[in-house]
C-alpha cells in the first residue's frame, strides 16, 4: 500500500494556512428550487473572471471565501434557468438562491460551458450522476422507470442478469457496492426477485455513483457507493403526481406542514399484476408494494431538522405451498446546524432493517433471517478557504445478524423449532477529507478513513482444530467440513474477534488546458461484512454474516488514471478511465457448499483474492434536440484461492478462473430525441459479453446412473446478451392556467425479441435418452404504456 510521506500533508496545510493570511470575506446560504424551495444538490457557484467556484452540499449549502473585492456570480444547474449576480464582497455575506426551472428549451446557454469546465478541474473522478428526469426518459421493462437499471447504462457497470435489479461495478460482487437511501443501509435493492428496484424516482432528488476515488466519508464496501437523496417536500404549496402503468401506479404527495418553514412528502408505489392470475385459473400471488416518507423543519437560519423514511415489502406466493415475502425498512432523524458561515455539520440517527420470511407449507415450517443496524453519524464540513475545504466526521454501526430462526407451522409438523445462533457486531470509524486546489492547474482530493470492527459475543461459537473449520482429504482431493473439538459461549459484551484498517484516499486533477485534463486516484477501502450466496445476484434467501475468527475482512486497493475533454463549447464531452484493483480476503466457497439454514457458514467458505482490470470509455452529447451517450468498458473480473499447504489443490487448482461477474465487453447506446414540443423519443442499446458458467464437459456411467463430469469453474459462458428498447412520450401542450400536467409514455423493451438466456441447465430427454441444454428467457418483446400525471 502507498503511503503519503507526513512532511508532504505538512506542507499542503501549510501553504493553505499562508495563502489564507490575505483580508478575506465568506459569502454563504443555500440553493432551492423557487417553485417548492426544495434545496438542491451540487449546484454550481462559478466564478468566471478567477476560473474558481464551488457546488452546493448534500443540504443545499454553500460557502466560498475570497479576498475583499467585486465578483461576478453565475449560478447554474442541469434544467434551471441560470442565474447572474454581481457582488462587491466587503464583509460576510449570507446569500440564498432561488432557481426556476427551464420552461423552454434555449439554443445557447453560455453557462454550460463554464459547468463543464469546472469539471474538467475538479479532482473528481469515476462519479456519475443522473437526474430523476433523465432515468424517466430510459424506456425499462413494463413501463417503469428504475434507478437501478439506468447506473447499469454507464460505463463499468454491468446488471448481475435479465431481470435482475442487482448490479456489479468494475467486476465486483453484488455485495461490494454500499447502497444508500438518505444515508441508511438498503440491503436488498430490488423488488419482485429482480424485475423492479426498491427505488421510486419520483421520490428521488439526486443520486451519484462512485466507481473510485471514492471520498474517505464512505467505508464498509470495496467495490462502488450509490448515494442516493429524496426530496424533501414542498414547503410553498400542495402537489400531487402520480402514474397509471400496466403492472404497477404510483402517487406521491408533498405540501408544507408551515408555509416556508416545514414540508411533507408522501409517496407509493403498488404492483397488481397478481389480480389478474384468477382469469388464467391461477392461484398465485407476486406483488410489491413499498413507501417513501420525509418530513422537514427549518428552525431558523441555522437549525434544520429533517426526519425521513421507507418502508417496502414483496409478497411471492405459489397456491398454499409456499409463500415468501422480504422487506427493507429504513428511518433517520438529522439535524443539520451551522456553526458558522464556514462550518456545516450534520448529525443523523439511523435504523435500517432486512427481513426475509420463508413459509413452506408442504413441510410445514417457517424460515425467518435478516440483518438490522442501529448508525449514529456525525459530519462535518469546513470551508476553510476557496482553495481548501475539510470534511469530517465519526460513525458507529451497531449490527444484529439473523441466519436463520426455524418454527413449525402446524402442531403435526415434524420439524422441530431450531434458532441458528445470532450474530452481534459494532463498526466504528473515524475520517478526514480534504479538497485542496495547488494552483490554477493542480487539484488534489486526499483523505484518510480509520476503520474498526469489532465481533461480539455470541451464545455458541465452534472451535476447531488448528483454528481449521476446513479440512482437505488427500485421499479424495476435495475440502470437507471439519468437526468441532470445543463450542465456547461468551457474553454480549466479549469481543471475539477485532479488526483495525488504515484507508487512505488521494486524487489528483492536472488542466492540460481549458477543455481538457487528466486524473488520477488511489484509494484502499475495507469490508467487514459478507454476503453469503452461491448465485450471481442478490436473491431473498441470500444471508448476510460479519467478519470473524474464520472470515477476515475484504481489503482493496484501486488505482485509476483518467483523460478528460470537452468538445465544441462543451457539446460534446469525451472521458475515458483506466482501472485497476485487487481484493484480500475475497471470500470463496468449496464445492457442494450449503450456505441456506447453515449454523456454520465457516465450515464451507475459503479465503481468497480477487482482482479486477480494464478501461471505460464515455462519450456525451449534451446540446441539441439529440442528446445521450455512449458508453464502452473492456475489463477482466478474476478470483483465486490457493491452496493452504503445499498438499492442498485450492479451489480450481489454485488457479485464476473468470468470477461470475467478468464481461469482457460491455456497450450501451444511449439518446433522446424531442420531435415537437409534444412528442419526444427515447432509445437504448445493450451488448454484454456472456456471463460465465460452469458446464459440464463429459460423462461416466456409474451402476447405470450417468454422472456428468465438470471441468475448471466458470470456464464455459452464456451467450452475449444484447437488446434494444425504444419508447415515446407524449406531453399535450401545456396550460398555464390550469394546474392539471399530465403525459403517456409507450414503450417496447425489446424490441426485436431477443430471448436472452438468464441460465443454462442439462437434463436427460425422458424419451431419447440424451442429454441437452435447457435456456431460460425470462423476457421477450414486452409492450407498455403509462399515463402519468401531476398538479
Amino acid at each position: 500500500m502507498p503511503k503519503i510521506p507526513f512532511w508532504f500533508i505538512v506542507l499542503l496545510i501549510f501553504n493553505s494556512l499562508r495563502i489564507n493570511a490575505q483580508e478575506k470575506f465568506t459569502i454563504s446560504g443555500t440553493v432551492s428550487e423557487m417553485r417548492s424551495n426544495e434545496t438542491l444538490i451540487g449546484v454550481n457557484i462559478i466564478l468566471p473572471e478567477i476560473q474558481s467556484g464551488t457546488t452546493t452540499n448534500e443540504y443545499g449549502f454553500y460557502s466560498i471565501t475570497l479576498p475583499k473585492g467585486p465578483y461576478k456570480l453565475i449560478i447554474s444547474y442541469l434544467g434551471f434557468n441560470p442565474i447572474y449576480e454581481t457582488i462587491n464582497l466587503s464583509e460576510d455575506l449570507v446569500k440564498n438562491f432561488n432557481l426556476t426551472e427551464v420552461t423552454e428549451n434555449l439554443d445557447a446557454v453560455i453557462i454550460t460551458e463554464d459547468v463543464n469546465k469546472r469539471n474538467i478541474r475538479t479532482p473528481q473522478m469515476s462519479v456519475n450522476r443522473l437526474s430523476a428526469s433523465v432515468i424517466k426518459e430510459i424506456p425499462m421493462v413494463f413501463g417503469e422507470s428504475d434507478i437501478v437499471k439506468a447506473i447499469t447504462l454507464l460505463p463499468g457497470v454491468t446488471s448481475t442478469g435479465e431481470g435482475g435489479s442487482g448490479f456489479n461495478v468494475r467486476g465486483g460482487a453484488a455485495d461490494q457496492n454500499l447502497i444508500l437511501l438518505d444515508e441508511a443501509i438498503i440491503y436488498n435493492s430490488s423488488h419482485l426477485f429482480g424485475f423492479f428496484s426498491v427505488f421510486n424516482p419520483d421520490a428521488i432528488k439526486d443520486l451519484r455513483l462512485y466507481k473510485g476515488g471514492i471520498p474517505s466519508r464512505y467505508g464498509g464496501r470495496v467495490s462502488s457507493v450509490l448515494d442516493i437523496y429524496q426530496k424533501e417536500g414542498n414547503s410553498k404549496s400542495f402537489h400531487m403526481n402520480g402514474g397509471l402503468g400496466s403492472v404497477t401506479s404510483k402517487l406521491l404527495v408533498e405540501g408544507p406542514l408551515k408555509k416556508d418553514k416545514g414540508s411533507f412528502l408522501f409517496g407509493g408505489r403498488s404492483s397488481y399484476a397478481h389480480l389478474f392470475f384468477p382469469l388464467f385459473d391461477l392461484d398465485n400471488s407476486a406483488y410489491f408494494y413499498d413507501l417513501n416518507t420525509k418530513l422537514s423543519y427549518k428552525i431558523n437560519d441555522r437549525h434544520n431538522l429533517f426526519l425521513s423514511g421507507y418502508f417496502g415489502r414483496d409478497v411471492f406466493r405459489i397456491q398454499d405451498s409456499f409463500e415468501n415475502s422480504y422487506g427493507n425498512a429504513v428511518f433517520n432523524f438529522r439535524w443539520n446546524y451551522l456553526f458558522s458561515d464556514k462550518l456545516f455539520s450534520n448529525l443523523s440517527l439511523i435504523f435500517s432493517n432486512y427481513d426475509y420470511d420463508l413459509k413452506l407449507s408442504f413441510v410445514e415450517f417457517d424460515w425467518i433471517s435478516g440483518i438490522r443496524n442501529f448508525n449514529l453519524k456525525y459530519d462535518f464540513k469546513h470551508y476553510i478557504s476557496n482553495n481548501f475545504k475539510l470534511q469530517y466526521g465519526v460513525n458507529s454501526i451497531y449490527y444484529k445478524f439473523n441466519p436463520g430462526d426455524i418454527r413449525p407451522t402446524t402442531e403435526t409438523s415434524g420439524i422441530n423449532p431450531f434458532k441458528l445462533t445470532d450474530k452481534y457486531a459494532l463498526e466504528n470509524a473515524v475520517y478526514v477529507d480534504a479538497e485542496h486546489k495547488l494552483s490554477d492547474k493542480l487539484s488534489l482530493s486526499y483523505g484518510l478513513r480509520w476503520s474498526m470492527f469489532h465481533r461480539l459475543g455470541q451464545n455458541e461459537l465452534n472451535i476447531y482444530e488448528d483454528d481449521l473449520p476446513v479440512v482437505f482429504n488427500e485421499e479424495f482431493q476435495i475440502y470437507e467440513k471439519a468437526q468441532p473439538v470445543d463450542v465456547r459461549t461468551y457474553k454480549r459484551s466479549d469481543v471475539i474477534s477485532k479488526f483495525a484498517n488504515i484507508e487512505p484516499r488521494i486524487s489528483v486533477a492536472y488542466q492540460l488546458n481549458t477543455e481538457s485534463s487528466v486524473k488520477a486516484s488511489y484509494n484502499r477501502m475495507s469490508q467487514y461484512v459478507h454476503l453469503l450466496s452461491n448465485t450471481n445476484s442478490p436473491t431473498p434467501l441470500d444471508v448476510w454474516t460479519p467478519s470473524g475468527k474464520y472470515v477476515k475482512p475484504q481489503l482493496l486497493d484501486q488505482f485509476a488514471v483518467g483523460y478528460f475533454k470537452n468538445f465544441k463549447n462543451s457539446a460534446y464531452a469525451l472521458e475515458v478511465e483506466s482501472f485497476y484493483k485487487k481484493v484480500k480476503n475475497r471470500m470463496d466457497y468449496i464445492d457442494g457448499a450449503d450456505l441456506v439454514a447453515n449454523n456454520a457458514i465457516e465450515q464451507v467458505v475459503l479465503n481468497g483474492k480477487a482482482r479486477a482490470y480494464g478501461t471505460e470509455l464515455l462519450i456525451r452529447k449534451n446540446k441539441g434536440r439529440l442528446k445521450g451517450w455512449l458508453a464502452y468498458t473492456l475489463s477482466k473480473s478474476e478470483q483465486q484461492t490457493k491452496g493452504r499447504t503445499p498438499r492442498e489443490t485450492g479451489i480450481n487448482n489454485g488457479e485464476w478462473y473468470k468470477s461470475p461477474f467478468d464481461k469482457t465487453h460491455d456497450i450501451s447506446l444511449t439518446g433522446s430525441l424531442e420531435l415537437s414540443d409534444k412528442w419526444k423519443l427515447s432509445s437504448n442499446f445493450l451488448f454484454q459479453t456472456g456471463q460465465p458458467a460452469t458446464f459440464p464437459n463429459g460423462q461416466y456411467q456409474f451402476n447405470g446412473v450417468t454422472i456428468p463430469n465438470y471441468g475448471g469453474r466458470n470456464t464455459s459462458q452464456l451467450p452475449s446478451y444484447h437488446r434494444l428498447d425504444l419508447s415515446a412520450t407524449y406531453a399535450p401542450k401545456k396550460n398555464k392556467s390550469k394546474r392539471w400536467q399530465n403525459y403517456w409514455v409507450f414503450s417496447l423493451y425489446n424490441i426485436y425479441n431477443r430471448r436472452n438466456a438468464a441460465s443454462i441447465s442439462f437434463r436427460r430427454n425422458q424419451d431419447s435418452g440424451m442429454n441437452e441444454a435447457l435456456r431460460l428467457s425470462i423476457f421477450g418483446i414486452v409492450p407498455s404504456i403509462s399515463y402519468n400525471f401531476k398538479f
